[in-house]
């Protein structure tokens, strides 16, 4: 008994440590990257394809429609199709705004 309550332990342990890794990883790898979700204007135009009017666009869209639910809807921003999605896709990121506060 005592040595299943060990081995329970162990596997909890492992995969709490599993969890966490996980996470950082995730961090890490969103690193560096925009999320479309509380960029300024300015922070938008930093992607490829994107100027001041489309950064304006996606900036209005939000504030009018409300928060991104994933990277491609932002095909939803006049101007702002499939070939500007492909180009930014990798340096975007969708996170929900008070997650992202928790995070900085």
């Amino acid at each position: 008994m005592l040595r299943a309550k060990k081995h329970l332990g162990l596997f909890v342990l492992v995969g709490i440590a599993a969890f966490l890794f996980s996470s950082v990883s995730q961090s890490l790898a969103e690193e560096g990257k925009v999320n479309i979700n509380t960029a300024t204007v300015k922070e938008l135009q930093k992607l490829k394809g994107i100027g001041k009017t489309i950064a304006k666009r996606i900036v209005a869209y939000r504030e009018d429609v409300g928060t991104f639910k994933e990277i491609a809807d932002i095909k939803k921003v006049k101007g702002v199709g499939k070939g500007t999605l492909e180009k930014i896709a990798d340096q975007i990121i969708v996170e929900d705004e008070k997650l992202a506060a928790v995070r900085e």
